[in-house]
C-alpha cells in the first residue's frame, strides 16, 4: 500500500537545450525541452515507484486508479501470518484493551476456528466459504442460536482488527463480514411485580439480602456494580447511588463498569433505609457495602500472589443463595438479573427513553428499547378491562 499521495509530474528527457550559448531558462522548458509524464508513489516499505507515460491524460488516468487502489489498501500484499501465531499475538495485544471475560471469549472462538481449519492456515487464505462452513459446523453441534450468533459477532470483530490496524488481510476481505446472524426469537422479559419484590424482602431476615435485592430491583444495578459499591458511592442526602470506577489501592479493588462510564441512579427511600440498616451493622471504617472484610482480605491476598482473576466470583454461590431466598419467598423462578430488568421496565413506564438509557447504563439505546416493549401483568389486565368495556359500550 502506498504511504504517500500518488503524484503526476513531467519527466524531463535529455540535457537542457542551449540557445545562443546559454541554457534555456527553466520557465521555458515545457516549450523547448523534451519530456514525458511520470506517476510517482511510495510503498509502505519505503520503496519508491514510478511509471512513465507519453501523454498527460494517460498518466492522470493511471494515477486516479492507483490512488483508489491505495485508498482501498490493495497495493501491498498483506503480511502472511498463520492462525496459530495470530491467536498468540491477539492474546498479547488485547490484554488490558478489553475486559478479561471478553478476551477469554475471543480466544475461545479462535481456538474453535483453529480446530476446524487447522493451525497452519494463513489468515489471508480464510475465505467467506470457510467462515460459512465453520458456522454451519457450530450449528451442527446443537449449540444455542445465541451462542452461534455471539461467535459470528466475535469473529467479525477480530477479523476487522486483522484488517486495521494489523494489516494481515485486505480491506473488504473479512470472511465473516457477510455472515448473517441466525434469527432468534427474543426471550420474554421476566418481570417481577412489586408484590413479588415485597415477598423477597419480607420473607428473609438477612439485612444483606434485603439491601442487595432492593438496590437491584429499585435502582437497576448490575450484579457486579452492586458488589463493587462502597459507602462513598451511597449519597443518603440526595438519595443517589453513584456507579463509579475504582483504582486499585489498599482499600479498593480495581473495577470498571461494563460500559466504562460512571453514572448516578436515583435511590428510593425504602432502599436508602435498607442500606442504612446494613451500614449500622457494618464494620467501622471498612469501605465496601456488600463485600465482607474476610472476603476482601482473601481477594487482596490472591492478587498479591497473582492468583486472582477478574473472572472469579467476588462473592461465592451468590446465584445459588438467591435461589434459596426466592423459593422461601414463594416467588416463581427468576434470576438476580431479572431484578435489574424489572427496574428498567418500571422506569420505562414513566420516563423518556434517554433517561432510562442513562440510569440503566446502556451504551446502545437499542438495548433500552426492548424494555418499552415489555408487557407486565398489569398491562395485560388493563388491556382486557379496556376491551371488555369497549364491547359493553358497543351493545
Amino acid at each position: 500500500m502506498s504511504s504517500n499521495k500518488v503524484t503526476v509530474s513531467r519527466k524531463w528527457l535529455g540535457p537542457v537545450p542551449v540557445k545562443n550559448g546559454n541554457k534555456v531558462p527553466k520557465e521555458l522548458w515545457p516549450k523547448e525541452r523534451r519530456f514525458c509524464w511520470i506517476v510517482r508513489w511510495h510503498e509502505t516499505n519505503g520503496r519508491k515507484r514510478g511509471k512513465l507515460f507519453e501523454k498527460k491524460r494517460e498518466a492522470e488516468k493511471f494515477a486516479l486508479k492507483l490512488q483508489e487502489s491505495v485508498n482501498a489498501s490493495k497495493q501491498d500484499e498483506p503480511q502472511k501470518i498463520k492462525l496459530k501465531y495470530f491467536i498468540s499475538e491477539h492474546k498479547k495485544l488485547m490484554k488490558n484493551q478489553v475486559s478479561e471475560a471478553t478476551l477469554v471469549d475471543q480466544i475461545r472462538v479462535l481456538r474453535f476456528l483453529v480446530d476446524f481449519l487447522g493451525s497452519e492456515r494463513l489468515l489471508v487464505k480464510i475465505s467467506s466459504r470457510d467462515a460459512e462452513a465453520f458456522i454451519a459446523h457450530r450449528l451442527q453441534q446443537k449449540l444455542s442460536l445465541a451462542t452461534v450468533n455471539k461467535d459470528i459477532r466475535t469473529l467479525k470483530r477480530i477479523f476487522n482488527l486483522a484488517i486495521e490496524p494489523r494489516g494481515y488481510i485486505r480491506e473488504d476481505s473479512n470472511p465473516f463480514a457477510k455472515i448473517k446472524q441466525r434469527k432468534l426469537t427474543p426471550k420474554t422479559i421476566r418481570y417481577l411485580s412489586t408484590k413479588e419484590y415485597h415477598a423477597l424482602i419480607e420473607n428473609n431476615d438477612k439485612l444483606w439480602w434485603k439491601a442487595f435485592i432492593s438496590v437491584a430491583y429499585c435502582c437497576g444495578l448490575r450484579k457486579g456494580e452492586i458488589l463493587n459499591l462502597t459507602w462513598n458511592d451511597i449519597d443518603f442526602i440526595n438519595q443517589l447511588i453513584h456507579v463509579r470506577a475504582k483504582e486499585r489501592s489498599k482499600d479498593n479493588l480495581a473495577w470498571e463498569s461494563k460500559t466504562h462510564e460512571n453514572r448516578s441512579v436515583p435511590m428510593p427511600e425504602q432502599t436508602a433505609q435498607h442500606l442504612a440498616n446494613l451500614q449500622a451493622e457494618a464494620q467501622e471504617g471498612f469501605p465496601y457495602v456488600f463485600i465482607s472484610p474476610e472476603r476482601f482480605e482473601i481477594i487482596t491476598l490472591l492478587q498479591k500472589k497473582a492468583k486472582w482473576s477478574n473472572l472469579k466470583a467476588i462473592k461465592n454461590n451468590l446465584n445459588r443463595d438467591f435461589d434459596v431466598v426466592r423459593r422461601r419467598a414463594g416467588v416463581s423462578k427468576c434470576t438476580l438479573h431479572d431484578l435489574r430488568r424489572s427496574a428498567i421496565t418500571n422506569w420505562a413506564q414513566a420516563l423518556p427513553i434517554q433517561a432510562v438509557q442513562q440510569f440503566a447504563g446502556h451504551s446502545n439505546i437499542t438495548t433500552t428499547k426492548k424494555y418499552y416493549l415489555a408487557v407486565r401483568k398489569e398491562d395485560v389486565e388493563k388491556a382486557g378491562t379496556f376491551i371488555n368495556k369497549l364491547l359493553t359500550q358497543s351493545k
